[in-house]
């Protein structure tokens, strides 16, 4: 959850449906000129090896704006592969967002990549694209070997004056942005200052045909209070766990879809950076990754927080919204792995009545055997003397958030069993997209 964030007033209004298309250049010149299946990645077993849940559009006063610069963006890989492509999204945007070169690249230092690694991206063949508002686009599929656990760059020519509506917030990374110009060709790149998020990018994948775990939650999740660049949230831990202790088995990219102040069952229209619910948002941020197989949920400590500190949230409600995710994500043949909720006396939220309630939601996690499996992130962290209480050594100094060290004991609660039985994905799942 957000440190600050005031207790927003209401549920905004339902958006209307925006219909999905694209408008990349003339469709048959680029049929000519890039074979249909070279475009697409057509057949090929696509998995995510890094992802971020996009929000917005942030406050006016907030949102960042681009004038003819190119972006260049810096993620953190967990599994290789030898092509690549790259999600991009519009879908915060109230206007066409139009994308005039882009590329990609292993980074070597700070905004520079390495010669070799430079790609072009492209679009149905064409070098430029138009996503409209609303909509996400994919680009075509180039050849790169793509190391696990390595720096990539994605770097972006925005045309014109450009506002960042689409945005994953928390990024916990620096990323770059040039002077005027398009630098995307560039090895080394001029940079104007940096920044820590991510405009308009959501998912890396890589081919394979490797399982890849989606981690929904908020700030827990997002990794809050981590030390930046050197990528210590609880998801990046549990990809070094997974490939140490499974060898190649272990090949399973890890996407992280946490957005600070995120809800379960709900969002607001004052705080729209912390995104959309998880039950709104489950199908773009967990459905739609490449590959996906597991689930891990961690997710409800802000729907406790944000109700009232007498009178909370009931924890059936929470117990509802959980169910939803499991039928969703089984439907879809996901193996769901349900995470307690941490301790948090001593956080500025803290009432009486919102921790009976966060009790409750964790016995039903623990017990009632609805997940697949669970990862008692409570039992991890809570102080063996005072169990209401988060461990002095894994407090970042909030009383909920966890310091690096607390992030790593979480990645150490998650079971290694369900990953060690099914390590390859039904060819209907990593083909859809």
């Amino acid at each position: 959850m957000h440190e600050h964030l005031p207790v927003p007033p209401s549920r905004p209004a339902a958006r209307p449906a925006r219909r999905n298309f694209l408008r990349a250049g003339p469709l048959l010149a680029a049929s000519l000129a890039v074979p249909a299946r070279a475009q697409s990645g057509a057949g090929e077993r696509w998995s995510a090896t890094w992802g971020a849940a996009p929000a917005g559009p942030p406050a006016s006063a907030s949102t960042q704006s681009f004038t003819s610069q190119t972006l260049r963006l810096v993620v953190h890989t967990s599994i290789g592969g030898n092509r690549v492509r790259v999600r991009f999204s519009n879908e915060m945007g109230s206007t066409p967002l139009r994308i005039g070169a882009a590329s990609i690249g292993v980074r070597s230092s700070s905004s520079a990549v390495l010669q070799s690694t430079l790609r072009t991206l492209s679009f149905g063949g064409q070098e430029a694209i138009t996503i409209p508002a609303g909509a996400p686009a994919l680009s075509d599929p180039v050849e790169l070997a793509v190391p696990a656990q390595a720096d990539l760059a994605i770097s972006l020519y925005l045309p014109g004056t450009v506002q960042a509506t689409t945005i994953h917030d928390m990024a916990l990374t620096s990323s770059y942005l040039s002077p005027a110009g398009d630098y995307t060709s560039s090895v080394s790149m001029p940079v104007s200052r940096s920044i820590t998020s991510w405009p308009f990018l959501t998912e890396v994948d890589v081919d394979g045909a490797a399982s890849t775990l989606v981690a929904i939650g908020d700030s827990l999740t997002d990794g809050a209070r981590s030390t930046g660049n050197v990528n210590r949230r609880w998801p990046d831990f549990l990809v070094r766990r997974l490939q140490a202790s499974l060898g190649a088995g272990g090949r399973i990219g890890v996407v992280n879809r946490g957005i600070s102040a995120n809800l379960l069952l709900n969002d607001y229209a004052t705080a729209l950076i912390a995104g959309r619910d998880v039950l709104e948002r489950f199908d773009r941020d967990v459905l739609a990754t490449a590959g996906v197989r597991y689930l891990a949920v961690l997710i409800g400590i802000n729907d406790i927080s944000y109700s009232s500190g007498s009178n909370p949230i009931p924890a059936a409600d929470l117990i509802a919204g959980y169910r939803q995710v499991i039928a969703r994500a089984h439907t879809h043949g996901i193996t769901v792995i349900g995470a307690t909720l941490p301790p948090m006396e001593g956080f500025v939220y803290y009432t009486a009545a919102r921790e009976a309630v966060r009790r409750a939601a964790n016995s039903w996690i623990r017990f009632s055997g609805e997940f697949d499996a669970v990862a008692d992130i409570e039992a991890a962290l809570r102080d063996p003397n005072a169990p209401a209480h988060i461990l002095p050594l894994y407090d970042s100094g909030d009383h909920l958030h966890p310091n690096d060290a607390g992030y790593q004991a979480m990645a150490n609660a998650f079971p290694l069993a369900p990953f060690v039985a099914a390590t390859t994905p039904p060819l209907d799942f990593v083909n859809r997209y």
